[in-house]
């Protein structure tokens, strides 16, 4: 069942300090209130959370974090959802820029726990809904398989890439994909742009070695490309891909995407794959970020322009 016009629109908006300043100009786009989760430290590593909750009976709250680096901040977020529990908001929004363990799909092998629904099902007992950009999914086809029963809004990345790429981008350049799981992205991406793309074929030997194939019989002589992926955390898969690129006779390579999440190390090895530059949606905070969720997120919530 959908749920109803107004159900992910918030009369308050909670965020922690790495990310209340998105929270802020979110709040003032929906026209809600912001406030500050404050978290306390201890010495041995756990954590006291307040908020201010007088502010949250019979309403709609959203609860706003980015969830990269998951495992203290999980902890945090579901101890501020059981405080604006406790001071009787009626609905509760998760909304997460990055959702984390999304891509454990599956176990590979025995005696490994499947995360993407452990993690689903511990946030679905305690959200009545979840909003998310570009999630890192592989085989599960949509969200709703994540929280089953709760409502969830996987917002895609497609439109804010291209949007950043108008007037960027010549006629002679190809939209690029690193694989299976980035091919609508990349599609979407070259729609909206009316450019052309192509999608590589992966093959992963480990964490940081990867073989891609480019379609055979495809002239890119001369042309630009942009690689379009959700995620870049070691840089192994975009750098096969420039590699391909290259061989393949491309001129020069910059790389967009949903999620940032990689070192120097990986910065200085993709620059000599030869991408020129990385620019990212800022849900994750990172050196390259040049296209923020905000608005993306305020019109999931409903907001028109």
């Amino acid at each position: 069942m959908l749920p109803e016009a107004d159900f992910w629109r918030p009369a308050a908006i909670f965020a922690f300090e790495d990310n209340i300043k998105q929270a802020r100009q979110l709040a003032a786009l929906v026209g809600a209130a912001a406030s500050l989760v404050d978290a306390h430290r201890f010495p041995d590593g756990e954590s006291l959370v307040t908020v201010a909750r007088e502010q949250v009976r019979g309403k709609t709250v959203a609860l706003y974090r980015s969830l990269h680096n998951p495992n203290g901040k999980l902890v945090e977020v579901l101890l501020a959802a059981a405080a604006l529990r406790d001071g009787g908001a009626e609905r509760l929004i998760l909304v997460a820029p990055y959702l984390p363990y999304m891509r454990q799909d599956r176990a590979f092998r025995p005696g490994q726990a499947v995360s993407q629904m452990v993690i689903g099902e511990l946030i679905g007992q305690v959200f009545d809904g979840v909003i998310t950009v570009q999630p890192h999914l592989h085989r599960t086809a949509s969200l709703d398989q994540v929280f089953v029963g709760k409502p969830a809004l996987a917002l895609p990345a497609a439109q804010a890439i291209a949007k950043a790429l108008e007037g960027a981008v010549s006629p002679a350049t190809v939209v690029a994909g690193p694989d299976e799981e980035s091919l609508d992205l990349a599609r979407d991406v070259a729609t909206h742009l009316g450019l052309p793309w192509t999608n590589a074929t992966k093959h992963r030997h480990g964490d940081n070695q990867v073989d891609l194939s480019l379609p055979k019989g495809l002239s890119l002589a001369g042309a630009s490309a942009v690689i379009v992926d959700d995620v870049i955390s070691t840089g192994g898969t975009v750098i096969a891909l420039a590699r391909a690129l290259r061989a393949a006779g491309v001129a020069s390579i910059d790389a967009y995407v949903a999620h940032a999440m990689y070192d120097e190390e990986a910065a200085f090895l993709m620059s000599a794959a030869g991408i020129r530059r990385v620019v990212s949606l800022d849900g994750v905070a990172h050196v390259t970020n040049g296209i923020s969720v905000v608005g993306l997120i305020a019109k999931g919530m409903g907001m028109t322009e």
